[in-house]
């Protein structure tokens, strides 16, 4: 009678043999791979396309018709990608998975160059929610493009190689940080703070740091300082992803939230068999700011897509997007608060998530009484559980935090408001937003199942 009724949460590691343990662990090494190929939103997209086209699949716009089993993408600008699967009857709805591809950063600024106090600094911006004084005195990278007026574009990596100079933010020394001491956590390191240490070396000329940076930056990528006005650079960890613990049971890494949901994502996309529902996976930019501009899930563009795929078929009509989007399901992919043992006093337990019990899924997100939140109902619930149950998928559904306590947001209103059922559902992590963010390996893998399920289902 008690293992009918109640609902026990269990350590997903106690459920599995050696051999389920060994696949877990090589799909995160693949896994740790991609993260360390992808820190930013542009470089993730363009290994996503590659994936992509490696599986057979095409750019939309190089065809005319489509048809039952044809494999499309569209790339939106180099950092947002949209595929799609195509089922037995498109009108009658998709099976979406949408997760995105952009972290908190620092950007830098139009004119970064500066020297102060004889050394060479970049003045940044912070992108999404970050705790300022977590991004000082680690190493940086920087990653990025600029473009010239003349339309030539110059890729920039630089600090992850081991023989490449990284790049740091200072700060103050314990012996002289009494008036630091005294502010509270979130002043402590001001924005205009960020300025990241880049050079020391003064030119022969006029001992300007600044001049003999742009020296070296021209001779080796032929750039000039107004050249930045036309670039996007940022700055991101330079440290790898790592196992982590004695068992090797986590990652550690930056930009899980949400590489680890769109990594997945991606390869459930790839691996689902036998699908009879057109399946479309997203892969967003922006979400980290409001999922603002033409490259995030507010703009038309995912709309263009989607008809895109009815006008190559020949089935448009006036509301039929409308009547495609009414009849989807989708999990919003993206990562949920994990209880931290550190900070256990922010988690109502009974409604919280475990690093190690399987995937999350948050009926609602948004703040405080709800706002902002899409909420799903009770029918598309239980129409998850079903598919997670059916197919011995290890999940756990929560909150993030206690009501009064904060609060975030998913691009899951965003396609609820278009008339998709959504859930939020993806890998619970400690220490979000921060530049080394933990997530379970087995947590990972079973959302990637949970995914592959749901891409399955009819």
């Amino acid at each position: 009678m008690e293992k009918d009724i109640l609902n026990k949460k269990e350590c997903g590691w106690l459920k599995i043999n050696e051999d389920e343990k060994q696949s877990i662990f090589n799909y995160c090494n693949s896994y740790i791979e991609f993260l360390n190929k992808c820190k930013t939103e542009r470089e993730a997209s363009n290994y996503i396309v590659d994936k992509l086209k490696n599986n057979g699949f095409i750019d939309i716009n190089t065809v005319e018709s489509v048809k039952t089993g044809d494999k499309l993408y569209m790339q939106n600008r180099n950092k947002s990608v949209y595929a799609a699967i195509i089922g037995d009857d498109l009108l009658s709805g998709l099976n979406i998975i949408g997760s995105h591809i952009d972290s908190p950063r620092l950007d830098l600024k139009p004119n970064p160059l500066y020297d102060d106090a004889k050394i060479g600094l970049f003045k940044t911006h912070y992108y999404g929610g970050i705790k300022k004084y977590q991004w000082t005195t680690i190493p940086l990278a920087l990653h990025g493009v600029i473009v010239k007026a003349n339309k030539e574009k110059v890729s920039i990596c630089i600090g992850e190689d081991d023989n490449d100079p990284i790049f740091t933010i200072t700060d103050i020394l314990p012996h002289l940080a009494q008036n630091q001491y005294e502010k509270k956590i979130g002043k402590a390191i001001e924005g205009e703070d960020l300025n990241a240490v880049v050079g020391s070396i003064p030119n022969s000329d006029n001992e300007s740091i600044k001049e003999n940076i742009l020296s070296l930056l021209n001779k080796k990528y032929d750039i000039k300082e107004i050249d930045f006005y036309s670039s996007e650079l940022e700055l991101v960890p330079a440290f790898k992803a790592r196992n982590l613990g004695f068992d090797e049971s986590m990652v550690a890494a930056y930009g899980q939230d949400d590489r680890v949901c769109s990594y997945d994502n991606l390869m459930a996309f790839i691996n689902a068999k036998n699908i009879s529902k057109t399946n479309v996976a997203i892969f967003a930019d922006k979400e980290e700011i409001g999922s603002v501009g033409n490259t995030g899930m507010c703009s038309e563009t995912f709309d263009l897509f989607i008809s895109e795929l009815l006008n190559k078929q020949n089935i448009n009509y006036p509301n039929a997007i409308n009547k495609v989007y009414c009849n989807s399901k989708m999990l919003s992919a993206d990562v949920g608060a994990a209880v931290d043992p550190n900070y256990q006093d922010v988690s109502e337990k009974n409604n919280s998530s475990y690093i190690g019990y399987g995937v999350e899924l948050n009926k609602y997100t948004g703040a405080r009484g709800k706002s902002g939140a899409s909420d799903a109902n009770a029918e598309f619930v239980a129409d998850i559980r079903n598919i997670f149950e059916s197919n011995d998928i290890k999940y756990q559904v929560s909150e993030l935090g206690k009501v009064d306590i904060g609060g975030g947001g998913t691009i899951a209103y965003i396609l609820a408001n278009k008339g998709i059922d959504v859930i939020d559902c993806g890998v619970p992590i400690i220490s979000m937003h921060s530049p080394f963010e933990i997530a379970s390996k087995f947590d990972i893998y079973e959302a990637y199942l949970g995914y592959k399920a749901f891409f399955e289902n009819e």
